[in-house]
């Protein structure tokens, strides 16, 4: 993320750019076979959607500042079920799918941690 951006809807815009890969995510591993028998799964995908839900879309926010406090308030959460699915991953699949979702959702994530980090 660009250290330069303090203009706090410019964060916000950053971390809804973020967002958009956290939702790509958590539909591919919703609508995946594999989440029909992992209790672990299914909680990933709820603990994402959490999250998406608390910021809410980037049209409806008016103030950035209730925005960021939520999105801080919920990273615990968001990070938590990243780190879940970077250990069980290999166990639900090894599939590039699986492999690459992983992957993304670290990245998303780390990036949507560095914005809110305070400053």
């Amino acid at each position: 993320m660009d250290a330069e951006i303090t203009d706090p809807m410019e964060l916000v815009q950053a971390i809804d750019t973020e967002v958009a890969h956290v939702w790509m995510i958590r539909t591919f591993l919703k609508h995946a076979d594999e989440a029909e028998d992992d209790e672990d799964l299914r909680a990933i995908v709820r603990d994402l959607y959490d999250f998406i839900l608390a910021v809410g879309p980037l049209d409806e926010v008016e103030d950035a500042a209730v925005y960021l406090k939520m999105a801080r308030k919920k990273a615990s959460k968001l990070r938590r079920a990243t780190e879940l699915y970077e250990e069980i991953q290999p166990e639900v699949s090894g599939h590039t799918n699986f492999v690459m979702a992983a992957r993304s959702l670290r990245t998303a994530v780390d990036r949507i941690l560095s914005i809110i980090k305070p400053r």
